[in-house]
């Protein structure tokens, strides 16, 4: 997994903000659509797509979408 499919399925936990505006150190809890439910959306879809499962926790100590891939990427070893 490269971080650009990161960012897209990323992308993908929202639905309301275009695709475009996600880069891999864009400060996602800045976004308006931003809300715990996007929260839920991002660790389910890790767990789904990556096997990995991350905590609530850890996606708010996390700024950017760089820092959860790189939790992920820790995370799978």
């Amino acid at each position: 997994m490269d971080i650009n499919q990161f960012v897209m399925d990323f992308a993908e936990c929202f639905d309301d903000t275009d695709a475009s505006e996600f880069s891999s150190n864009l400060r996602f809890k800045e976004l308006e659509e931003w809300s715990s439910l996007s929260g839920l959306g991002i660790i389910a879809m890790c767990k789904k797509k990556f096997g990995v499962k991350i905590t609530g926790a850890e996606i708010m100590e996390s700024d950017t979408i760089q820092d959860v891939y790189d939790l992920v990427m820790e995370k799978r070893g």
